[in-house]
């Protein structure tokens, strides 16, 4: 242990890329909310082009595709979103959407794991999301595929199944907000820099999963994550 610590630091949060066996430093991971139009609609709201909002999750909170996760505590209704997630190669600050593009450094497909009951409870009183959205193992990923093997991704087919069934299917071409205009908007607000992963919002069809569920996503041109629901602990 190194002395200059009082208790032994984390590991650090990372993801795996595909083709090399070096991995991507996370540091942080921001969430855009309801970016498809049909999303914001099942949950109750008028997909006008507003600017986006964000919410965050702790690096900490990543778990990679393949991965037997509990069913979370304190919930009874445990949702999937599956998303495009983008991972940033370059420093960006109040920049355009032409300069943001050249920021992107890969892409991979994730899944926005939520306590819907409690996100709810928490839009009702007026709080944060954090206890809904930030909870340990919620930010499931799959291998980055760095933008120069993908190119950029505007469109192709975003889809979701569980136990085999087709829950969510959408377009990445039907965001209400592309991800060059993710990433200048957010960097009016923040320094993005390298070890920055985005989380893009999730087509219509959300749903609650239970122990013993078998979840696999697919994005065209990056392929598929999966995550298996175990029992609560």
């Amino acid at each position: 242990m190194d002395s200059s610590y009082i208790f032994t630091p984390p590991e650090q949060a990372s993801v795996a890329v595909r083709g090399t066996d070096k991995r991507y430093a996370v540091s942080r991971i921001f969430c855009v909310g309801r970016n498809y139009a049909g999303h914001a609609r099942e949950m109750g709201s008028d997909p006008d082009r507003e600017p986006p909002f964000y919410f965050s999750k702790p690096a900490q909170a990543l778990v990679p595709s393949g991965s037997t996760v509990p069913y979370p505590p304190a919930t009874q209704n445990y949702h999937y979103e599956m998303e495009l997630v983008v991972a940033l190669g370059a420093p960006v600050f109040r920049v355009s959407p032409d300069v943001a593009r050249a920021a992107i450094w890969g892409y991979a497909p994730g899944l926005d794991m939520t306590r819907r009951d409690l996100q709810a409870e928490a839009k009702a009183a007026g709080r944060p999301w954090d206890v809904a959205k930030g909870f340990e193992q919620s930010a499931v990923i799959g291998e980055l595929v760095r933008v120069s093997e993908c190119g950029p991704l505007n469109s192709g087919a975003i889809t979701l199944a569980v136990n085999g069934v087709e829950k969510q299917r959408g377009d990445l071409s039907e965001m209400i907000w592309n991800v060059s205009e993710i990433i200048a908007n957010l960097s009016q607000m923040f320094h993005l820099r390298p070890g920055d992963l985005i989380y893009t919002g999730t087509p219509e069809g959300v749903g609650a999963l239970k122990p013993g569920d078998q979840v696999r996503g697919d994005i065209a041109g990056l392929g598929a994550i999966s995550l298996t629901v175990g029992q609560p602990e």
